[in-house]
């Protein structure tokens, strides 16, 4: 394919189109040439408007960036602050209240426990209250029973020589 034309550089070596032809050989070699260039000069400058907003854009992304980061200082400053204030300030009020609070909670645990001591102690003396009375009763029961089942024409031990039954069975 070697053509009688002069060659594009995107194309090595292949012939130019038709259209790039009849605009080649308008330009090449006419006074045309700089009226073309200029053309391409004032519509790049007045309707490509790519290199402006390529511009604005990089403009827009520096200024954003620039405007970004002093915010997110101006927040972590106060961030800084507000924490610098609660551990100076804040955490030991809460500190001391909740030592104040946690003495009197347990001081009044302390009192509950030594009522609810109180309470077990005394219902203790009243069940050994009541067994004991439960005890002499059978125990005496038992000793009628012996005196009415043992008699001296028998041969028998008398009341008073038999073991007293509290003797017998001792509690605590």
């Amino acid at each position: 394919m070697s053509g009688g034309g002069p060659t594009s550089p995107g194309r090595s070596g292949a012939s130019p189109l038709p259209s790039e032809r009849k605009r080649e050989a308008l330009a090449a070699g006419s006074p045309i040439q700089p009226i073309i260039k200029d053309v391409g000069e004032i519509y790049s400058r007045l309707l490509d408007h790519r290199p402006v907003i390529q511009g604005e854009i990089r403009y827009f992304v520096k200024e954003f960036e620039e405007k970004r980061g002093l915010r997110e200082l101006r927040v972590l400053e106060n961030l800084k602050n507000t924490i610098s204030e609660t551990n100076e300030h804040v955490l030991p009020k809460c500190e001391q209240a909740m030592h104040d609070n946690l003495n009197e909670t347990l001081k009044r645990l302390q009192a509950a426990n030594d009522m609810i001591h109180g309470f077990q102690e005394r219902e203790l003396e009243k069940k050994k209250g009541r067994e004991n009375a439960s005890v002499s009763s059978f125990v005496g029961k038992w000793n009628w029973k012996l005196h009415y089942v043992t008699t001296p024409a028998q041969g028998a031990a008398t009341w008073n020589s038999l073991p007293s039954a509290e003797s017998i069975i001792s509690f605590g």
